[in-house]
Parts: C-alpha cells; sequence; structure tokens
C-alpha cells in the first residue's frame, strides 16, 4: 500500500539512501534538506527525478521553515502516514573543549529538530489515530565513548525522548519507534560537524590525551576497514518497520554488524530490567 512518508536530512547518507528504497518501493517520498537551490541543489534535482520522489526545503533548526514545509505537504498530500527523523550532525573532542553555544548548536539538530518537526506533524496524526514516526538515533545513544560526548548526549536524549512517548502516543494509534545504527562510513562523518572550539583547553590535556584520541579514531577506520558495514542496512531497516503489521513494531531496531550482536543482546537484557523496575511504580 501506497504511503506518504516524509524524511529529513535527505541530502547524503541514510536519507538518500532512504528516499531511493522507498521510492523503489512504490511509496510517495517528500524528500526534505536545506539548500535545494544552491549547496544541495544537484542532489535535490538528482532524487526529485525519482518516481514519486518531491524534494522540499526544510531546515529542522528553523520553527518557520518546518512550519511551512509541514504546511506544503499536508496541503499537497492531505496526510502524512510515515516520519522519518534523520536529520543530524556529528561532534567530535574533548567534552572540556566545547563552548556551550557549540553543544547547543549540536542539539539543536539532533534534538530539537526531531522534537520540531515531530510537534508539527503530531496533530494530522492524532487527528487520523494513525501515524509512524521512525527515529535514527545510534548506538551511542545507549552506550557513550569518550571525545564524542555532546554527540553522544543528543542521542541519548532523543533515546528519552521517544521511548517516553512512545507510551503517550501508542494510544492515539501513532507508532514512534527508534533505529539505532552502529558504525557506517556514511557522510556524517565528512561533513562540517559542530566540534570542539576551546583550543586552548584541547592543547591543555597533553599529547597522552590527544595519543589516545588517536588509537581511538585509528581503531575505529579499521573495524569500518575490516567489516564495511552496508548502509543499506539501516534503509532496508526502515522499510522493514514501514511494512511491518501496525501494533508489532518494536520500540527499538539495532543495525550494527560490526557489534556481532551484542547490541541486540544489550537491548534485550536491558529491556526486561527496565520492565520489572518500571513494574514496580505500576507502569
Amino acid at each position: 500500500m501506497n504511503k506518504v512518508i516524509v524524511i529529513t536530512g535527505s541530502s547524503t547518507g541514510f536519507g538518500a539512501l532512504m528516499v531511493k528504497t522507498f521510492s523503489e518501493a512504490g511509496h510517495t517520498v517528500i524528500a526534505t534538506m536545506r539548500n535545494i537551490t544552491s549547496a544541495n541543489k544537484n542532489v535535490a534535482s538528482s532524487l526529485g527525478a525519482l518516481p514519486g520522489v518531491h524534494v522540499i526545503e526544510l531546515d529542522v533548526t528553523n520553527d518557520h521553515s518546518v512550519k511551512t514545509a509541514i504546511a506544503q505537504i499536508i496541503d499537497k498530500h492531505q496526510t502524512i502516514d510515515v516520519l522519518i527523523n534523520n536529520a543530524a550532525v556529528y561532534g567530535g573532542g574533548i567534552l572540556e573543549a566545547y563552548s556551550l553555544e557549540q553543544f547547543k548548536k549540536l542539539f539543536e539538530v539532533n534534538m530539537f529538530g526531531v522534537l520540531r518537526v515531530t510537534s508539527e506533524i503530531l496533530p494530522l496524526m492524532r487527528k487520523a489515530k494513525n501515524g509512524l514516526i521512525i527515529n535514527i538515533s545510534s548506538g551511542v545513544g545507549r552506550i557513550s565513548p569518550p571525545f564524542q560526548v555532546p554527540y553522544n548526549a543528543s542521542k541519548f536524549a532523543l533515546e528519552g525522548l521517544v521511548e517516553g512517548s512512545y507510551g503517550e502516543l501508542i494510544g492515539q494509534g501513532i507508532e514512534n519507534v527508534l533505529i539505532e545504527p552502529g558504525a557506517f562510513a556514511t557522510e556524517l562523518w565528512a561533513k562540517a560537524g559542530v566540534h570542539a572550539d576551546r583550543q586552548q583547553i584541547i592543547d591543555s590535556y597533553g599529547a597522552e590525551t590527544a595519543a589516545m584520541n588517536k588509537a581511538i579514531g585509528d581503531t575505529f577506520i579499521s573495524i569500518l576497514d575490516k567489516n564495511k558495514p552496508n548502509p543499506q542496512l539501516v534503509a532496508d531497516a526502515a522499510l522493514k518497520l514501514v511494512n511491518t503489521e501496525k501494533g508489532k513494531r518494536p520500540l527499538r531496531t539495532q543495525v550494527d554488524p560490526s557489534a556481532n550482536g551484542l547490541d541486540i543482546e544489550f537491548d534485550k537484557v536491558t529491556s526486561e530490567i527496565k520492565g520489572r523496575w518500571l513494574a514496580q511504580y505500576g507502569f
């Protein structure tokens, strides 16, 4: 059955792959991104030429942009069956070396951007008593390695946002779920990102910390080189969720080939303990 699917952050990476995947599956896809007449003009044109794909300007950090884009989509299609919150930026560096302004910039996209778009679409979905929201989180939304703490924290915040609201929305006919990718070689790492900006603090940590940071980065790259995980797996996971019968979609879907199943085991164990803990409070 053809669905109207809105995807944020569609210019590169998982977003662009999902646009192509859902187009091939016969859905109507609203590919949203910034700068469709400038920096992303070529990709906007390329994606817009795919069957069933419509490209719309949307900046998740801007209230007016979000409201305008969603209004245009509703006016044209009357419905939004699926929202995929994919837009995100990466940030690396020592936590202390982040200015508060940098920290806020990262959260503005990765957490508040999700909240902005979701809040704009929820009234329509609640009226229809139907809807699916897929949020692209990360394995580091559950564990927090060093030297990328603000990024991790933004994904932890996203996990809390979705997990708590799942229980609020399910009674409204809406499923709000997470996909947790592991490490994939996508354009996320190559983009400018929002990194530590207080150079004096970085320097004061010394050579030993710099060497530790480099060693972690080198290990990360070697794992990607060895396993070569295919980003298409994330797009396929999103398509599977859309195709899954309503009411049977899991809160979390792990997609991390390099974890050798430990991500799935972690979720199973923690979910069982969480259930027993919440039961003590009557949930």
